[in-house]
């Protein structure tokens, strides 16, 4: 069992900035994708942004140029910097990772509350 941990959520300010961390129980260089996901209220899930086994980085249109995904597989951790935060993108947000051995498996962390508001 693997388990993913956020961390780094809280109220903020528009414009303002986050660093969302999700610390994994076991090496996340054998993850074959890793990513992060929202979902606000009433709404469904949302893709954020995911990092393929290569090192290819997605994002999702709402968050291109503002949100950057980057991982430290030396401390098992994935990161999401968020910068110049919008009302809009107030949500929970989960950490989620598949890996190599059994990729149709997805892991999820217990989400972290990002919320924008002046």
């Amino acid at each position: 069992q693997v388990q993913l941990v956020e961390s780094g959520g809280g109220l903020v300010q528009p414009g303002g900035s986050l660093r969302l961390s999700c610390a994994a129980s076991r090496s996340i260089s054998s993850s074959k994708t890793m990513g992060w996901y929202r979902q606000a209220p009433g709404k469904e899930r949302e893709l954020v942004a995911t990092i393929a086994a290569g090192g290819r980085i997605n994002y999702s249109d709402s968050v291109k140029g503002r949100f950057t995904l980057s991982r430290d597989d030396a401390k098992n951790t994935m990161y999401l910097q968020m910068n110049s935060l919008k009302p809009e993108d107030t949500a929970v947000y989960y950490c989620n990772a598949r890996f190599i051995l059994r990729p149709e498996v997805p892991y999820w962390g217990q989400g972290t509350q990002v919320t924008v508001s002046s």
